[in-house]
């Protein structure tokens, strides 16, 4: 079970001449008064007495007193603690009298609780990192924002190759009508030669057709005597009909037009495969890009589900890119009553057995916010000692020249009633 503060009196410290007050054990006990009445010396001292001399004020006695401070402040584990004389020499007695010193109250008393304002005033990721690490996930937290940020970076760079290829693609010319590879000269005058070669045979077979007509015409005249050899030259004759008639010449000027713009056709062709090979290479460049981008949204979703697994203070408060967030709103764009808020359960959930905060200026707080604030610590059994400049029924007690005074809304019969106060010293 936390502890929290029972009782408290004070007297001769800082601006706080006689002070007494028995806080609500659960919600918000409300210090209220003009400003310079000795408000926030309450808070010190409490600070002081619990805390220990990192929260020593640097000139902690009243200046119009002659007597040194006292502060007495009984826990409600039954513990005692006072401070007393020049140097604030401590006194922890259990009740049972025995007595011990700060290290027990080191145990259950959280030093973020005795001093919020240096919560408040860290920066959003300090305090991110404050929360994180009470909820036990920081390490694993930061681990997967650094690989996070790394597969970012890789990312935009992958990105930014990606465009520059396909910028680099668009800018290229394209033509359409040429082959796919360069030609080859040589590959093109062999061709040539081929066909020459074929042309030279068919003419050959031509002349020889030509021949053989001239010799059929000749013979025929002596056909009567001949007509053994005119039978057998016939023959030869339909052959050779047939194999000149299957003769196809072939057109050598593709070939030769394709020789004297070799040059300009094998520098398209080279146009091309370099296009090809810049959207190639802006393809690869958009498959990393998705590859890493849905590496991103895992780590993402590992981290969403890291934050929803621990046991977070206030329902609402996470962490985004390592800053502390509330209802979606980094830090700087909460109001002062939803920051107040997430501040006060990072610091419960900092040192559980601790069941009570200090908190100054409340004034921050309209009344409606007030009364809600109050409702949130009573639900989740926190104890809440502030303060607020204002003289109004909200107060549980008021502070006025150091002196508690009974808070308006006890003067006027209210629901809320100050503690008696103790007659003040002199």
């Amino acid at each position: 079970m936390s502890v929290k503060i029972h009782s408290l009196s004070i007297e001769n410290t800082k601006r706080v001449r006689a002070v007494t007050l028995q806080p609500a054990q659960d919600g918000l006990t409300v210090i209220g008064g003009r400003n310079g009445q000795g408000k926030t010396s309450v808070l010190d001292a409490i600070a002081w007495a619990l805390g220990g001399d990192r929260f020593r004020p640097s000139r902690p006695e009243r200046s119009d007193s002659a007597e040194p401070p006292h502060l007495r402040v009984q826990l409600s584990n039954g513990l005692v603690v006072e401070r007393s004389g020049p140097r604030g020499a401590l006194k922890v007695t259990d009740p049972s009298g025995v007595r011990a010193g700060q290290t027990l109250l080191n145990e259950f008393v959280g030093e973020l609780a005795l001093d919020l304002p240096r919560f408040l005033e860290a920066g959003s990721r300090e305090k991110a990192a404050i929360l994180l690490q009470t909820l036990g996930v920081g390490d694993k937290l930061r681990q997967l924002d650094r690989e996070e940020a790394e597969l970012y970076d890789r990312r935009r760079a992958v990105g930014q190759l990606a465009d520059r290829k396909r910028k680099h693609a668009a800018e290229l010319p394209a033509w359409p009508d040429v082959p796919e590879q360069p030609l080859s000269v040589a590959a093109l005058i062999d061709r040539q030669q081929q066909i020459l070669a074929q042309n030279a045979e068919n003419q050959q077979k031509r002349h020889r057709l030509a021949a053989l007509a001239q010799q059929h015409a000749a013979l025929t005249a002596r056909l009567e005597a001949l007509q053994h050899e005119h039978a057998d030259l016939t023959r030869r004759l339909e052959t050779a009909q047939a194999e000149a008639g299957a003769c196809t010449d072939e057109s050598t000027a593709p070939l030769e037009a394709d020789l004297r713009s070799i040059e300009t056709i094998n520098a398209r062709v080279r146009a091309n495969q370099e296009k090809a090979r810049a959207e190639a290479e802006a393809q690869e460049y958009d498959a990393q890009y998705r590859d890493l981008t849905g590496r991103i949204e895992t780590l993402r979703l590992r981290r969403r589900e890291l934050l929803q697994s621990a046991p977070l203070p206030l329902e609402g408060l996470s962490v985004e890119q390592g800053e502390l967030t509330y209802h979606g709103c980094r830090w700087d764009c909460m109001s002062g009553a939803e920051q107040l808020r997430a501040a006060t359960a990072i610091v419960r959930a900092a040192k559980p057995q601790c069941g009570f905060v200090l908190i100054d200026k409340l004034e921050q707080m309209d009344l409606d916010t007030l009364r809600d604030f109050g409702a949130w610590l009573e639900a989740q059994g926190l104890q809440a000692i502030a303060t607020r400049v204002s003289t109004g029924g909200e107060c549980t007690v008021l502070i006025e020249d150091g002196r508690t005074l009974p808070s308006a809304a006890d003067a006027s019969g209210g629901a809320q009633s100050a503690p008696a106060e103790q007659e003040a010293l002199a």
